[in-house]
């Protein structure tokens, strides 16, 4: 136990330092295989497991299979897809790219080569050592130093022997994994919010055309005595207020965009051109099944894993100490105790983990299925809002309606079809959100 958590201290550590993205937006059951069960009280029979349960997790934590693989074409210099996204992250974010030394490091490690090394180590310690004895040195500080080598050395070799060392090794890769995949989320999430404020920017430019047209009617109007050279100022401010918050987002999307240019590598200009959001089809939406969904996420959290590993270790510790038994043949002993609450709170924070889990992946497939209904309202409006448009047309042709009111009508409809672009992108963040999540185990 202390070595896994010296372990991972140490990755939990990396990623605290190069876990610095900035995002606009992201958004008991039974147990993954080879995770304990938390109902089993320590010293008791164990509890039967679900079927597919009580095997040991691998070291890559269960990572889906890998799915064909899909021609790469290159974006254009200047522009991004969603696509390539992942890829260029991987390729080109400096965060990424230092984790990944980090793992090749670990992967690297070949372990009978190396036991063999400490194994020669130990040999050439001890026979120092015995030189030292035969000339009268033992027991002097150099002696005491050569012990303690001896002693780390053989720590080392023994952690290879017994596997604990392959174990943490492979902990600290599947965490390290997990922090890439949480970047590279990040980034996906930049992106959405990204797109989404261009879509604003589209609505603020249409409003500020609308209100440039309002301004020209109001400016004759105030001519011909209409109205007050007062509301003519009110109707300019308002104007005034509508660029200004448009510069602001101009400004927004250009701050967001350099930092998306940073986590893929290219030159920062902040002026990246971004493409549209891919959509999400009829199949991939029927086939999102909660249940095994939610097994699937469990199987592939990290979260979960660390929690199911501490609550293992703990309960180990607890039946070492006796477990339940060892309340009544020694109740007054201060490691007992320890080990007891330590016990209990690992498995209150177990159970505590796994039910924030469940509830946080049915939030995500409850409001990927809101958003898809909501697409559905918004294109009906669409629809209604092109046919009012025709019929507004026709009455223009006719004589009977105006150019401005004609105009409105046009706004109209381009208003309802930005509502549907939106509803579009919420459904596929929601959905690409609880991808993350049923795939590899990320909730937000």
């Amino acid at each position: 136990m202390k070595k896994r958590t010296t372990a991972l201290l140490l990755a939990a550590a990396l990623a605290l330092s190069l876990l610095g993205v900035t995002a606009l937006a992201a958004e008991g059951g039974p147990l993954p295989a080879g995770q304990a069960q938390p109902a089993e009280e320590p010293g008791a029979a164990p509890a039967a497991q679900p079927e597919g349960q009580g095997e040991e997790p691998s070291p890559e934590g269960g990572q889906p299979p890998e799915e064909p693989v899909e021609e790469y074409i290159p974006d254009p210099v200047g522009s991004l897809t969603f696509a390539n996204l992942e890829r260029r992250m991987r390729e080109g974010s400096l965060q990424v790219m230092s984790l990944q030394e980090n793992i090749d490091m670990l992967e690297e490690i070949d372990y009978d080569v190396l036991k063999e090394d400490l194994r020669q180590q130990l040999n050439q310690l001890a026979q120092a050592q015995w030189m030292m004895v035969q000339f009268g040195q033992s027991g002097t500080l150099a002696y005491e130093r050569m012990d303690q080598a001896y002693g780390a050395v053989r720590e080392q070799f023994d952690a290879i022997k017994d596997g604990d060392m392959q174990a943490d090794n492979a902990d600290t890769i599947r965490q390290l994994k997990n922090l890439q995949n949480q970047i590279v989320m990040a980034g996906e999430a930049t992106y959405i919010a990204l797109v989404a404020m261009e879509q604003q920017e589209g609505g603020l430019e249409r409003q500020l055309a609308a209100l440039d047209r309002q301004l020209t009617e109001l400016e004759l109007r105030y001519q011909l005595g209409h109205i007050s050279s007062m509301a003519l100022k009110q109707a300019k401010a308002g104007r005034a207020a509508l660029a200004s918050g448009l510069d602001t987002l101009g400004m927004n999307l250009n701050t967001y965009k350099g930092q998306l240019e940073l986590l893929i590598g290219a030159d920062i200009t902040g002026g990246i051109s971004l493409g549209a959001l891919p959509t999400v089809d009829r199949e991939s939406l029927g086939a999102m099944d909660l249940d095994a969904d939610l097994e699937s996420a469990k199987a592939n959290s990290w979260d979960l894993y660390q929690a199911t590993e501490t609550y293992k270790d703990a309960r180990k510790e607890y039946n070492d100490h006796g477990g339940e038994s060892g309340l009544e043949s020694h109740p007054n002993s201060t490691s007992y105790k320890q080990a007891r609450h330590t016990y209990y709170s690992a498995k209150y924070t177990y159970d505590n983990t796994v039910q924030n889990f469940e509830l946080g992946l049915r939030n995500l497939y409850l409001k990927v299925k809101d958003n898809q209904q909501v697409l559905a309202a918004a294109r009906t409006a669409l629809a209604a809002e092109k046919d009012n448009f025709a019929v507004a047309q026709l009455k223009h042709s006719q004589g009977n309606l105006s150019q401005n009111a004609l105009l409105e009508a046009q706004d109209k409809v381009a208003e309802a079809q930005e509502k549907v672009s939106g509803a579009e992108n919420d459904l596929f963040s929601s959905y690409n959100t609880y991808r993350w999540a049923v795939d590899y185990g990320i909730l937000n």
